[in-house]
């Protein structure tokens, strides 16, 4: 039922893939506009805002942006935090200061579980997503629309597709999620006016195991999945 589609990044009409997405998505009865917009650039967005027109009014944002780049902790410099922060925060920043005079319906934020349970390696990129928890929090308090999920890994597509990353996942329990599984949950929650949801494929077992490997985990302790599991890694010790 959308009747445009406004999709910005970057590279915008040179990203690849873009004219079979625009293709498939005008099959389906959008107008699709692409633009080379960088959404952490205020000025960028706020020209690119100002140009959609006036039968057409902006009625949602969905904020996916993201990049890695992982270390350890000692290593990460402010340039390699900057890297990270920037398309996540000063995105989120802008899209919320800028359309806040629009009558949206939806605020999306492509958030990650890592904000929410940490991952080694990924200081940076927990801050970052941490960070667009804490707007959707202020969104809410303002009475404006928002949604931010807290993503598990997904498979054949995403930020967490690499070989290496998807078989470290897979041994400390995050399963990678099929997308339609995935865009179900995320309908789901944008219906349902969640400003918050984690949305993520656990093998509790393996997961707690390695949570709790070292110490106890306050964090997940109290679920009952992990109960159950701890129970039976003890009752089978």
């Amino acid at each position: 039922g959308t009747r445009h589609l406004v999709l910005t990044s970057r590279r915008g009409p040179d990203a690849p893939g873009v004219a079979d997405l625009t293709a498939e998505l005008t099959a389906h009865g959008a107008r699709v506009t692409v633009a080379d917009c960088d959404v952490a650039d205020r000025d960028q967005l706020a020209a690119l805002l100002g140009s959609l027109p006036a039968d057409l009014p902006l009625t949602g944002v969905v904020h996916a942006a993201g990049v890695l780049d992982d270390g350890v902790l000692d290593a990460l410099t402010p340039d390699r935090f900057d890297a990270v922060l920037r398309p996540k925060t000063l995105g989120t920043a802008h899209l919320h200061d800028l359309t806040r005079e629009h009558d949206l319906s939806m605020f999306v934020l492509f958030s990650s579980i890592v904000g929410v349970l940490g991952n080694a390696g990924q200081a940076n990129y927990a801050a970052a997503n941490a960070y667009l928890d804490a707007v959707a929090e202020q969104r809410r308090a303002a009475g404006l629309p928002v949604t931010s999920v807290a993503w598990g890994p997904w498979a054949d597509a995403g930020m967490a597709t690499a070989d290496v990353l998807t078989d470290r996942m897979r041994h400390d329990g995050l399963t990678p999620m099929a997308p339609d599984t995935a865009v179900a949950a995320l309908r789901a929650a944008v219906a349902e006016g969640t400003s918050h949801a984690t949305v993520v494929d656990v093998d509790w077992p393996s997961y707690a195991g390695v949570l709790t490997a070292a110490r106890p985990s306050p964090l997940i302790g109290d679920l009952p999945e992990v109960r159950r599991a701890l129970e039976a890694a003890k009752a089978a010790a």
